[in-house]
């Protein structure tokens, strides 16, 4: 038997996205955010959403650009530190260690520690309550070399992406896998 949880956002799972933008005063800054996804594939184009009152959002709508740094496993703390510190009180590279790198795409920086990286122009923003979702197409995407399946695509599996489970405000990584995608259902068709 199911039990009514009530209208909550706990969908499973939610990634663990190191947001970054410049801040008005052209400061490097990043912040987790467990809300967005795959907006469209054409334009390619991805989505976030962010309280209008954090730091990172103001430097968005100024620079118009925003990257996506997927967070690993094994920089789990620091992702943890991100999202719990704010970008208008201290400087969280210096604080994290982790390193700004200046796209060169998109007025951004990404991490450059994060394996994986999508750069994104702003194109639309939708005021939905007490978030705004923040659409992006993507300018490009950049992993590291050694996290690519036949050069060309992220391993899931080598980049071993955060995610959060947002009930019990834990972390998580992915499992093993179970199968090949367009490939397993096959035998329910017709």
């Amino acid at each position: 038997m199911k039990k009514s949880l009530g209208a909550k956002t706990l969908a499973q799972p939610t990634p663990v996205w190191a947001v970054g933008a410049y801040d008005i005063d052209g400061k490097p800054n990043a912040m987790i955010a467990a809300w967005g996804g795959i907006a469209c594939s054409d334009p390619a184009s991805m989505t976030v959403s962010l309280r209008p009152s954090r730091h990172t959002y103001a430097g968005i709508m100024k620079h118009k650009a925003f990257t996506i740094s997927v967070a690993p496993e094994w920089l789990a703390a620091e992702a943890d530190y991100l999202g719990m510190a704010s970008g208008s009180k201290e400087d969280k590279f210096a604080q994290s260690g982790l390193t700004p790198v200046r796209s060169d795409l998109v007025d951004a920086p990404y991490i450059d520690e994060f394996p994986l990286i999508i750069e994104c122009k702003l194109t639309h923003t939708y005021e939905l309550g007490a978030h705004t979702m923040l659409v992006g197409e993507i300018a490009d995407v950049k992993c590291d070399d050694d996290k690519l399946i036949d050069d060309k695509f992220p391993d899931v599996e080598k980049i071993l992406p955060l995610i959060f489970s947002f009930g019990s405000r834990t972390y998580h990584t992915v499992g093993d896998c179970v199968g090949k995608g367009f490939s397993m259902g096959k035998k329910f068709m017709k």
